[in-house]
């Protein structure tokens, strides 16, 4: 036995929403587009938004672009850090700060994604059910007080 499969068993049989998405962020490291999608919800809206893409909805539709990235240059170096989360008895929601390890001519650069990642428990399962990824900053990592000083 492999030493992902305890790992994509957790994502297959549901674990916790921390489970799914461990899970998810290991499969993007280590390029396994089984393990990956072994986190997604089998529903026809599941949808995922990368940096500057458009959405993909549907598990064939996401499939396709992520085995396209692994494609074009394999395993995605991100971590995820920042975690912020909101969850209830059914569904969960995940603000993330992602760190990509980035090689460039002038050496290793770290670039910045901000992503929403929303759970939903299923009948399998945690589930992942949206993935939106926007592009980030190095301050991304500074968060607003807690208390608006301006109030609307």
């Amino acid at each position: 036995m492999s030493r992902t499969k305890p790992q994509l068993h957790a994502a297959t049989l549901g674990g916790t929403p921390d489970d799914v998405e461990a899970a998810f962020y290991e499969g993007l490291r280590s390029g396994d587009l089984d393990k990956l999608m072994a986190c997604w919800a089998d529903e026809d809206d599941i949808a995922c938004i990368h940096p500057g893409g458009t959405r993909l909805l549907g598990m064939a539709a996401i499939r396709a672009a992520f085995e396209a990235m692994f494609a074009n240059g394999g395993a995605v170096p991100v971590t995820a850090e920042h975690i912020r989360r909101v969850d209830s008895m059914a569904s969960a929601v995940h603000h993330v700060l992602e760190r990509v390890d980035v090689l460039t001519s002038e050496g290793a650069v770290q670039a910045y994604v901000l992503a929403t990642n929303v759970y939903h428990k299923t009948a399998q399962g945690w589930r992942l059910v949206v993935h939106h990824a926007s592009p980030g900053t190095q301050g991304a990592a500074t968060e607003m007080p807690h208390t608006p000083k301006v109030l609307h």
